[in-house]
C-alpha cells in the first residue's frame, strides 16, 4: 500500500516547532498499516525537519540558540543578501539539518521512542506556510 498526501503548515515564528500530530493527522491510511515507512519531506529551503525531544520546550529553544550561534543572521562573508539577512543563515540551517525524515511505521502508529517528536525547523523571520509531501507505503 502507497499513500501521499500534501500538508500545508500554517506560518510559524522562528524556531523548532513539534508538529507530530499534523502528520499524523494529515494520514488517514496510517491506522491501517501494520509495519512501513513513512517519509516526511519539506518542499523548502530555509526550513528543515528532525526528530527529537518532544517533551520540554527547554530543548526546542537551546536549538534555536544553538543554531543562530553557530550560523548568525547577516553574516558579513555571505554573497547572497538579496533576501534579508537571516535567508543565507536559514539555507545553511536547513542543509545541516536535512529536508526529510524517514520513520518506522508499526501496528497503525509511528514508532517513535518515548520522548521523540517530528520539529519544523523554521529558521526564517517571516518564513510563511511550509509545505510538506508525506508519503506512506506498507502492508496491513
Amino acid at each position: 500500500m502507497w499513500a501521499q498526501h500534501d500538508l500545508t503548515l500554517k506560518p510559524a515564528r522562528r524556531g523548532f516547532h513539534l508538529i507530530t500530530c499534523e502528520v499524523v493527522a494529515a494520514l488517514p491510511e496510517l491506522t491501517g498499516v501494520r509495519v512501513g515507512l513513512l517519509h516526511v519531506f519539506i518542499q523548502h529551503t530555509s526550513a528543515s525537519l528532525t526528530l527529537n525531544e518532544n517533551a520540554s520546550p527547554d530543548v526546542r529553544g537551546d536549538f534555536e540558540t544553538y543554531f543562530n550561534h553557530a550560523v548568525p543572521d547577516g553574516w558579513p562573508d555571505f554573497d547572497h543578501t538579496l533576501e534579508g539577512p537571516d535567508d543565507m543563515a536559514a539555507h545553511i540551517k536547513a542543509s545541516l539539518l536535512g529536508p526529510s525524515l524517514s520513520l518506522p511505521v508499526r501496528a497503525g502508529c509511528l514508532a517513535l521512542g518515548t520522548w521523540q517528536g517530528i520539529y519544523l525547523c523554521e529558521h526564517r523571520d517571516h518564513g510563511g506556510p511550509r509545505r510538506l509531501m508525506l508519503t506512506l507505503m506498507g502492508e496491513g
